[in-house]
């Protein structure tokens, strides 16, 4: 069929713009499933969460009687796990920390968790019912009552930490097993969520008495 030079056809050939315009034009049925869409937010939580309790803080559990009376068993605890990246542990933080190797070949898995006494360099005894660091006496409001054992002196190590539960007569802790390596700590002890009744922050750090 062919048109003579005054005739047109009555339909002009679509072009690529009336194609896009026409595509444009049509209802999109392609929308994402609602499932899928919250599957990916919980996703993005659960990714959220555990970077959050792997570099910055995480809640915790007392198993034990060890830090009685500060900590009782089942509070619940936050731990921080930022500030140790930018200072160093200092003598009262409790903290947790992972098994050492002596506690490892015992079978020790779970972390501990016990009070900073000794900083490196410190020279640390236990006698006479008193801690002693650099032969001053700790004057510690928080213990459930006065050590019945003695033990040292000791020079702790560069770069490890001693420790001690305040329950001091009820604490497997450095006076049994050694020193905590700075790398096995986890974090720092600063809050208690559970029970609501004795909620709050942690008690204060040892002081040396005054003379």
């Amino acid at each position: 069929m062919s048109w003579s030079q005054n005739q047109k056809p009555n339909k002009q050939p679509q072009t690529n713009l009336d194609r896009n315009n026409n595509l444009d034009k049509q209802p999109q049925t392609n929308q994402e499933n609602p499932w899928l869409e919250a599957l990916k937010t919980l996703g993005t939580a659960a990714v959220l969460a555990f970077g959050i309790r792997t570099f910055v803080a995480e809640a915790r559990y007392i198993p034990s009687a060890s830090m009685q009376p500060t900590l009782e068993i089942n509070d619940r605890l936050i731990i921080e796990k930022v500030s140790y990246h930018f200072k160093e542990p200092q003598r009262g933080d409790v903290v947790v920390f992972a098994p050492t190797e002596k506690l490892v070949e015992q079978n020790f898995k779970d972390a501990f968790i016990k009070r900073v006494i000794g900083l490196p360099g410190d020279k640390v005894q236990v006698m006479g019912g008193r801690v002693y660091v650099n032969d001053q006496p700790l004057r510690e409001k928080y213990i459930e009552e006065e050590p019945q054992y003695d033990y040292g002196p000791v020079k702790v190590p560069e770069g490890q930490y001693l420790v001690l539960g305040d329950n001091r007569n009820n604490s497997y802790d450095s006076h049994y097993w050694g020193f905590v390596p700075r790398e096995n700590l986890i974090g720092r002890a600063v809050v208690r969520f559970w029970p609501f009744n004795r909620m709050g922050s942690l008690d204060e750090a040892p002081i040396y008495p005054e003379n």
